[in-house]
Protein backbone atom coordinates (compact mmCIF):
# COMPACT_ATOMS: atom_id res chain seq x y z
CA UNK A 1 0.00 0.00 0.00
CA UNK A 2 1.56 3.87 -0.52
CA UNK A 3 1.87 5.65 1.99
CA UNK A 4 0.67 9.49 2.47
CA UNK A 5 2.62 12.24 1.55
CA UNK A 6 3.46 15.11 4.43
CA UNK A 7 4.28 18.67 3.09
CA UNK A 8 7.59 19.63 5.70
CA UNK A 9 8.74 23.47 6.26
CA UNK A 10 12.10 24.16 5.74
CA UNK A 11 14.43 27.14 6.86
CA UNK A 12 16.52 29.52 5.21
CA UNK A 13 19.92 28.51 6.64
CA UNK A 14 23.35 30.26 5.53
CA UNK A 15 26.05 27.60 4.95
CA UNK A 16 29.50 27.34 3.54
CA UNK A 17 28.99 30.56 1.10
CA UNK A 18 25.37 29.17 0.18
CA UNK A 19 21.53 29.52 1.29
CA UNK A 20 20.04 26.47 2.04
CA UNK A 21 16.30 25.04 2.46
CA UNK A 22 17.11 22.85 5.28
CA UNK A 23 15.47 21.49 7.99
CA UNK A 24 16.36 18.87 11.29
CA UNK A 25 16.37 15.95 10.54
CA UNK A 26 14.45 14.36 13.79
CA UNK A 27 11.06 16.09 11.77
CA UNK A 28 11.82 14.24 9.02
CA UNK A 29 12.20 11.33 10.67
CA UNK A 30 9.23 12.01 13.32
CA UNK A 31 6.88 11.71 9.83
CA UNK A 32 8.76 8.39 8.66
CA UNK A 33 8.81 6.59 11.56
CA UNK A 34 6.22 7.49 13.91
CA UNK A 35 2.79 8.60 11.48
CA UNK A 36 4.57 5.76 8.47
CA UNK A 37 4.26 8.74 6.01
CA UNK A 38 6.77 10.07 3.27
CA UNK A 39 8.23 13.88 4.16
CA UNK A 40 8.54 16.09 1.07
CA UNK A 41 10.27 19.01 2.29
CA UNK A 42 8.90 22.41 0.96
CA UNK A 43 11.48 25.41 0.06
CA UNK A 44 10.69 28.65 1.13
CA UNK A 45 10.13 29.69 -1.86
CA UNK A 46 7.11 32.84 -0.86
CA UNK A 47 4.80 33.58 -4.25
CA UNK A 48 6.71 31.82 -6.22
CA UNK A 49 4.75 28.61 -4.68
CA UNK A 50 1.02 27.69 -6.37
CA UNK A 51 0.03 25.99 -3.31
CA UNK A 52 -2.54 24.35 -4.53
CA UNK A 53 -1.06 22.87 -6.94
CA UNK A 54 1.56 21.30 -4.00
CA UNK A 55 -1.30 20.96 -1.83
CA UNK A 56 -3.04 18.47 -4.31
CA UNK A 57 0.15 16.30 -4.37
CA UNK A 58 0.18 15.64 -0.78
CA UNK A 59 -2.17 14.75 2.52
CA UNK A 60 -0.79 16.92 5.19
CA UNK A 61 1.34 19.83 6.55
CA UNK A 62 4.14 19.48 9.33
CA UNK A 63 5.03 22.95 10.22
CA UNK A 64 8.45 22.78 12.01
CA UNK A 65 10.38 24.38 14.60
CA UNK A 66 12.87 26.57 14.08
CA UNK A 67 15.39 29.07 16.03
CA UNK A 68 14.39 31.57 14.01
CA UNK A 69 11.00 33.87 15.35
CA UNK A 70 8.50 35.15 13.27
CA UNK A 71 9.17 38.96 12.41
CA UNK A 72 6.85 40.78 14.38
CA UNK A 73 5.67 43.07 12.23
CA UNK A 74 3.43 40.55 10.74
CA UNK A 75 1.24 40.61 14.00
CA UNK A 76 1.75 44.36 14.88
CA UNK A 77 5.16 44.20 16.51
CA UNK A 78 8.75 45.73 16.35
CA UNK A 79 11.44 43.90 14.86
CA UNK A 80 14.97 44.32 17.24
CA UNK A 81 18.19 42.23 17.46
CA UNK A 82 17.36 40.37 20.55
CA UNK A 83 14.09 39.15 19.67
CA UNK A 84 15.65 37.69 16.64
CA UNK A 85 16.63 36.15 14.21
CA UNK A 86 14.03 36.20 11.61
CA UNK A 87 13.26 34.46 8.55
CA UNK A 88 10.90 36.23 6.44
CA UNK A 89 11.19 33.91 3.53
CA UNK A 90 10.02 30.95 5.46
CA UNK A 91 7.46 33.43 6.99
CA UNK A 92 6.95 34.01 3.37
CA UNK A 93 6.39 30.71 2.47
CA UNK A 94 4.48 29.06 5.44
CA UNK A 95 2.07 31.62 6.31
CA UNK A 96 -0.03 31.39 3.18
CA UNK A 97 0.46 27.94 2.86
CA UNK A 98 -0.66 27.47 6.61
CA UNK A 99 -4.13 29.53 5.33
CA UNK A 100 -5.11 27.67 2.08
CA UNK A 101 -4.31 24.60 4.72
CA UNK A 102 -7.14 25.50 6.76
CA UNK A 103 -9.05 26.59 4.02
CA UNK A 104 -8.97 23.23 2.31
CA UNK A 105 -9.10 21.27 5.70
CA UNK A 106 -5.71 19.68 5.60
CA UNK A 107 -4.25 17.61 8.54
CA UNK A 108 -2.23 19.82 10.20
CA UNK A 109 0.89 19.57 12.70
CA UNK A 110 2.56 22.70 14.15
CA UNK A 111 5.56 22.76 16.77
CA UNK A 112 7.03 25.73 18.47
CA UNK A 113 7.77 28.12 15.69
CA UNK A 114 4.68 25.89 13.98
CA UNK A 115 2.22 26.74 16.62
CA UNK A 116 3.78 30.50 16.26
CA UNK A 117 3.21 30.41 12.43
CA UNK A 118 -0.41 29.11 13.29
CA UNK A 119 -1.72 31.72 15.30
CA UNK A 120 0.07 34.69 13.28
CA UNK A 121 -1.27 33.46 9.57
CA UNK A 122 -4.81 33.17 11.44
CA UNK A 123 -4.64 36.87 13.03
CA UNK A 124 -2.80 36.89 16.45
CA UNK A 125 -0.16 37.83 18.15
CA UNK A 126 2.97 36.54 20.16
CA UNK A 127 4.28 37.23 23.14
CA UNK A 128 7.94 38.18 22.29
CA UNK A 129 10.23 37.13 25.15
CA UNK A 130 7.82 35.08 27.30
CA UNK A 131 10.31 34.54 30.17
CA UNK A 132 10.00 38.47 30.77
CA UNK A 133 7.10 38.34 31.95
CA UNK A 134 5.76 38.27 35.85
CA UNK A 135 4.02 35.24 36.95
CA UNK A 136 5.74 33.09 33.75
CA UNK A 137 8.60 30.38 33.70
CA UNK A 138 11.61 30.61 31.84
CA UNK A 139 10.43 28.43 28.65
CA UNK A 140 13.97 28.47 27.42
CA UNK A 141 15.94 25.63 26.65
CA UNK A 142 18.97 24.84 28.92
CA UNK A 143 22.65 25.49 28.08
CA UNK A 144 23.74 22.55 26.92
CA UNK A 145 25.82 21.08 24.22
CA UNK A 146 24.14 17.61 24.49
CA UNK A 147 20.85 17.64 22.39
CA UNK A 148 18.85 15.60 24.88
CA UNK A 149 19.72 17.30 27.52
CA UNK A 150 18.21 20.32 25.71
CA UNK A 151 15.43 18.52 24.60
CA UNK A 152 14.64 16.61 28.03
CA UNK A 153 11.41 16.84 29.70
CA UNK A 154 10.61 20.28 31.58
CA UNK A 155 7.72 20.45 33.09
CA UNK A 156 3.68 19.76 33.08
CA UNK A 157 1.09 20.62 30.75
CA UNK A 158 -2.77 19.92 31.12
CA UNK A 159 -4.65 18.96 28.39
CA UNK A 160 -8.34 20.78 28.35
CA UNK A 161 -10.81 18.10 29.85
CA UNK A 162 -13.14 17.09 26.60
CA UNK A 163 -11.06 18.77 24.06
CA UNK A 164 -9.71 17.41 20.78
CA UNK A 165 -6.49 16.80 21.81
CA UNK A 166 -8.00 14.77 24.88
CA UNK A 167 -8.87 12.38 22.30
CA UNK A 168 -5.64 11.68 21.60
CA UNK A 169 -4.22 12.14 25.07
CA UNK A 170 -6.71 11.63 27.07
CA UNK A 171 -7.92 13.90 29.71
CA UNK A 172 -4.35 14.15 31.69
CA UNK A 173 -1.15 15.73 32.76
CA UNK A 174 1.57 15.22 30.69
CA UNK A 175 5.82 16.13 31.03
CA UNK A 176 6.64 18.04 27.32
CA UNK A 177 10.54 19.69 26.84
CA UNK A 178 10.50 23.54 26.46
CA UNK A 179 12.86 25.49 23.64
CA UNK A 180 10.88 28.61 23.20
CA UNK A 181 10.96 32.78 23.57
CA UNK A 182 8.14 33.33 21.84
CA UNK A 183 4.55 32.24 22.65
CA UNK A 184 0.92 32.93 21.96
CA UNK A 185 -0.44 36.85 23.27
CA UNK A 186 -3.71 37.42 21.27
CA UNK A 187 -5.57 33.63 20.25
CA UNK A 188 -6.06 33.79 16.88
CA UNK A 189 -10.15 33.64 15.82
CA UNK A 190 -10.54 29.66 14.90
CA UNK A 191 -7.94 28.15 17.03
CA UNK A 192 -8.62 26.67 20.47
CA UNK A 193 -6.99 26.13 23.14
CA UNK A 194 -5.75 22.41 23.63
CA UNK A 195 -3.00 22.08 26.64
CA UNK A 196 -2.17 24.93 28.89
CA UNK A 197 1.73 25.59 31.28
CA UNK A 198 1.15 25.76 34.91
CA UNK A 199 2.16 29.56 34.24
CA UNK A 200 -0.68 29.87 32.07
CA UNK A 201 1.39 29.64 28.62
CA UNK A 202 -0.44 28.40 25.86
CA UNK A 203 1.08 25.03 24.63
CA UNK A 204 -0.97 23.61 21.95
CA UNK A 205 -4.03 24.60 19.64
CA UNK A 206 -6.57 23.02 17.32
CA UNK A 207 -7.94 24.23 14.36
CA UNK A 208 -12.21 24.76 14.87
CA UNK A 209 -12.59 24.53 11.21
CA UNK A 210 -10.74 21.17 10.66
CA UNK A 211 -11.91 17.57 11.31
CA UNK A 212 -9.80 15.08 12.19
CA UNK A 213 -6.33 16.04 13.15
CA UNK A 214 -4.98 19.79 13.14
CA UNK A 215 -3.15 20.56 16.24
CA UNK A 216 0.04 22.61 16.67
CA UNK A 217 2.43 22.36 20.14
CA UNK A 218 4.58 24.66 21.58
CA UNK A 219 6.59 21.69 22.94
CA UNK A 220 8.71 19.18 20.68
CA UNK A 221 7.63 15.73 20.27
CA UNK A 222 9.19 14.78 17.38
CA UNK A 223 12.51 14.24 19.50
CA UNK A 224 11.37 11.61 21.65
CA UNK A 225 8.77 10.01 19.32
CA UNK A 226 10.48 7.07 19.89
CA UNK A 227 10.36 6.63 23.51
CA UNK A 228 7.72 9.00 24.72
CA UNK A 229 4.03 7.66 24.96
CA UNK A 230 2.12 11.39 24.65
CA UNK A 231 4.74 12.11 21.71
CA UNK A 232 4.51 8.48 19.81
CA UNK A 233 0.32 9.05 20.09
CA UNK A 234 0.91 12.24 18.43
CA UNK A 235 2.35 11.22 15.48
CA UNK A 236 0.47 8.02 15.26
CA UNK A 237 -2.48 9.99 15.21
CA UNK A 238 -1.18 12.36 12.45
CA UNK A 239 -0.58 9.51 10.32
CA UNK A 240 -4.55 7.87 10.95
CA UNK A 241 -5.33 10.71 10.05
CA UNK A 242 -2.65 11.37 7.03
CA UNK A 243 -4.10 8.16 5.60
CA UNK A 244 -7.43 9.10 5.65
CA UNK A 245 -7.22 11.80 3.84
CA UNK A 246 -5.26 10.05 1.19
CA UNK A 247 -7.95 7.63 1.05
CA UNK A 248 -10.11 10.27 0.48
CA UNK A 249 -7.67 12.03 -2.41
CA UNK A 250 -7.57 8.83 -4.38
CA UNK A 251 -11.13 7.97 -4.46
CA UNK A 252 -12.00 11.75 -5.49
CA UNK A 253 -8.90 11.22 -8.49
CA UNK A 254 -10.70 7.67 -9.37
CA UNK A 255 -13.96 9.49 -9.59
CA UNK A 256 -12.96 12.20 -11.75
CA UNK A 257 -11.19 9.71 -14.31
Amino acid sequence: MKKPVVLVSTDIKPLDGFEWHAVISAYVDAVAHGADAVPLMLPCLGAALDLDSVLDRVDGVLLTGSRSNVHPSLYGGEASEANGPYDTRRDGTTLPLIRRAVERRFPIFGICRGLQEVNVALGGSLITEVQELDGRRDHRAPEADDQDARFALAHHVEISPGGRLAKVLGDARIDVNSLHRQAVGRLAPGLSVEATAEDGTVEAVSFDAVPGFAFATQWHPEYWVGSDAASARLFAAFGDALRTHMRMRHDALDAAE
